[in-house]
């Protein structure tokens, strides 16, 4: 769901010149500056696919529910394929800015009792540790898709217009359009926080 946002504000901003969508299926989209790469596991990929190679950013939307999974399942999804995307982007584009859309309320000490807020905080903390010319991890709350979005589950555009109002009212959120412009903006210019929470991703997404 956050990557086909985030994909339709990165078609639709001036600022971004050419895209490579890299998934598991097509997006479905056509579009002037983008282009396609399917792969069915990340993890077969090789720091020598010259596929890769050429982009100043990377937006890793990437990732599963851990709803009914357990923890080194979640742990290769999670943790595994995304540290051996960014090693292969990292020696491909030595330059990149990664930017990590990861959760509200990751454990960074990775010490919690919570199986998942453990597993993307690992994961933030070893993508900080990465040589990119910069690295930032997104965590936003409850999120509004775009109203273009077709890859939503069953009920779900219809369920989270029913409970963002009250929601909102107690747990901070966002829609999927600030999560898209925060990303291209921190790309272009970065920020002062490398962790940005939801207020940061409205200030970030303000900036472009």
């Amino acid at each position: 769901m956050v990557g086909e946002g985030v994909l339709i504000e990165c078609l639709n901003n001036v600022q971004v010149s050419s895209i490579l969508h890299v998934g598991r299926r097509s997006s479905g989209m056509k579009h002037s500056k983008l282009s396609e790469y399917i792969v069915p596991d990340f993890i077969t990929l090789r720091d020598d696919d010259l596929n890769l190679s050429g982009y100043d950013a990377c937006f890793y939307c990437a990732g599963i529910s851990s709803i009914g999974m357990k923890e080194d399942e979640y742990t290769r999804i999670t943790y595994d394929m995304t540290l051996h995307f960014a090693k292969v982007l990292l020696k491909l584009n030595p330059d990149m800015i990664f930017n990590f859309v990861s959760s509200a309320l990751t454990d960074s000490t990775e010490a919690g009792k919570i199986m998942w807020k453990r597993v993307k905080g690992k994961t933030e903390n070893a993508l900080g540790k990465m040589a990119f010319r910069d690295q930032y991890n997104f965590r936003p709350g409850l999120m509004m898709p775009d109203q273009a979005q077709v890859r939503l589950h069953a009920g779900y555009n219809k369920y989270i217009k029913l409970i963002h109002p009250i929601m909102n009212l107690f747990y901070p959120s966002c829609n999927i359009t600030e999560v898209g412009r925060a990303m291209i903006a921190v790309a272009k210019s970065g920020f002062p926080k490398k962790t940005l929470e939801v207020p940061d991703i409205k200030a970030a997404a303000a900036l472009g």
